[in-house]
């Protein structure tokens, strides 16, 4: 997963990969947390303009290969 599309979840060890297998009660799912609304508001739209950052610098890069 890239790190900007996957802020809110925590990356499991493989040990909880196999534990959430059978955790059929869900009571394995794990999320980060953030100090505030505000924060995570503002760390997930940060993470959205990156994203959106790096897919127009890849846009213009093909675009200039092909010109």
């Amino acid at each position: 997963m890239d790190i900007l599309s996957s802020y809110l979840y925590a990356r499991p060890s493989l040990i909880e990969g196999v534990a959430r297998m059978v955790d059929f009660g869900n009571t394995l799912q794990v999320y980060n947390t953030s100090l505030s609304s505000e924060q995570a508001d503002y760390l997930a739209l940060l993470s959205d303009w990156a994203v959106v950052g790096n897919d127009l610098k890849k846009a213009m890069a093909e675009y200039t290969k092909v010109q």
